[in-house]
């Protein structure tokens, strides 16, 4: 077992690596893996331009499953868009918020630990109409389970995870809404690894998910995320990030399409790690070395 030198030790680490303009794939891969090792953590990695040539990436651990935990979020909205583009639905449509699910397990009732701080207007709006692209922006760029479980429940399992697959994505695997504890207990999880995460983001990225004004709008949402100390801290100040972080004990990941001279994925799940301010450091010194969109 290694043991972990802390977020500190890490960005001291990362200070000292050549730019990342200087790395070739093997370079860059080698230097993450020795991050990761040095961290404690369990990780897995995927880098790819937008426009990659075949065999063209750096690849770490890329099938290893991880619970998905907030990163479930980006095919659900996936599903949302296409259902738009089929004219099923409208972005401008409302559904009443409700605090009660269903458990896949027994089917009994469950309800979420929701507050103003963790979901912000979905909370206020409990018994009242609020609009899916509304419900969409609160789940992706603050998080909100409230607002996820909401559209799951009217997009519908199913659907997901047939888009999912559609998408080439099966290695993200949608089962249930958020906190679910019964199925939590059961081991009946959302997971994913990271190159099923990786190609849903470039789906996004090249207006491939949906239809092109679609997929535009996904990004737009994606780039107005809250949370920004893993990947978007490790680039250049001002660097457009697109990006869905998910966050539950010692499990912590970061997907982006950031929007360097040369547009990349860059997915980074990782767990073990107690704090999430190690997690924060570690995914942010992945992010730093291969911010130059290109290896050689």
């Amino acid at each position: 077992m290694v043991r972990s030198i802390g977020c500190a030790a890490v960005m001291a680490i990362v200070t000292v690596l050549p730019s990342p303009q200087s790395l070739s794939r093997d370079a860059a891969r080698a230097e993450i893996q020795r991050l990761i090792a040095a961290s404690g953590a369990e990780a897995a990695v995927v880098w790819r331009p937008l426009d990659a040539r075949p065999g063209e990436e750096v690849l770490i651990n890329e099938t290893a499953r991880f619970h998905a935990a907030s990163t479930m979020k980006v095919p659900v909205m996936i599903e949302l868009f296409r259902q738009v583009d089929a004219k099923r639905l409208s972005l401008d449509d409302s559904i009443t918020v409700v605090n009660h699910f269903t458990s896949i397990v027994d089917g009994s009732q469950y309800i979420l630990p929701s507050s103003v701080e963790d979901d912000g207007e979905v909370h206020t709006s409990i018994g009242r109409p609020m609009t899916l692209r509304k419900l969409c922006e609160a789940m992706i760029t603050i998080s909100s389970n409230l607002a996820a479980n909401n559209l799951i429940e009217k997009l519908g399992v199913t659907n997901i995870q047939a888009t999912t697959d559609s998408l080439g994505a099966s290695g993200m695997q949608l089962l249930r809404g958020v906190e679910d504890q019964k199925a939590f207990a059961a081991n009946k999880n959302n997971t994913t690894d990271a190159i099923g995460l990786a190609t849903l983001m470039a789906k996004i990225g090249r207006g491939e998910a949906a239809g092109p004004a679609s997929s535009a709008e996904m990004i737009d949402i994606l780039q107005r995320q809250h949370f920004n100390h893993g990947i978007p801290a490790g680039l250049p100040a001002g660097t457009p990030v697109a990006h869905k972080t998910g966050t539950i004990t010692r499990v912590h990941h970061d997907a982006a399409i950031v929007y360097a001279p040369r547009p990349y994925v860059l997915v980074v799940l990782t767990r073990g790690l107690e704090k999430e301010s190690e997690s924060d450091a570690l995914i942010a010194a992945i992010a730093r070395i291969t911010r130059g969109g290109s290896t050689k």
